[in-house]
């Protein structure tokens, strides 16, 4: 009588096949979809407007009584236009851009100044979707400002 014996091999071999699917299945996941799913798809004009949407802090704007103090106050914006805004601060004083209410854009995040927008100093934001909203400046809430951004008319 034969007795059949099997290799060790064998076991080994299906538990390295094992093992790699397993290693391949945590790297898509942890690696390859976050990835892919980390910015959404955006046209090119939107991405690189024609111009770009100058707010300028001026010199002033820390005094109460000053009526301006974001220039322009009301802006309306157009993707793939002028959807690039940069606040200047051309004040002596530190400002903020702040929202009034949290505001996301879903490619380049949280909308508003991560601190103090220094003398001399530019925030810059690029939107992506159309939206509306209020800001100030968080040490000096009688600076205000709106923007509304819409799509293109043409």
């Amino acid at each position: 009588m034969e007795k059949n014996e099997s290799s060790h091999a064998y076991g080994i071999g299906i538990i390295t096949i094992i093992v790699g699917m397993s290693v391949s299945i945590v790297f898509y996941q942890m690696y390859y979809i976050p990835e892919s799913l980390l910015k959404p798809s955006v046209d090119e004009h939107i991405l690189h407007p024609v111009k770009e949407l100058i707010i300028e802090m001026i010199p002033g704007s820390a005094n109460p009584n000053q009526q301006d103090n974001f220039v322009p106050k009301l802006v309306r914006i157009q993707l793939g236009i002028d959807n690039h805004v940069i606040w200047k601060n051309l004040d002596d004083t530190p400002h903020t851009v702040t929202p009034d209410h949290r505001a996301e854009d879903p490619y380049s995040g949280t909308f508003g100044s991560s601190g103090v927008v220094k003398a001399g100093e530019e925030y810059e934001f690029l939107f992506t979707e159309d939206q509306e909203i209020a800001y100030h400046c968080e040490p000096h809430p009688w600076m205000t400002g709106t923007l509304i951004i819409t799509k293109q008319r043409f």
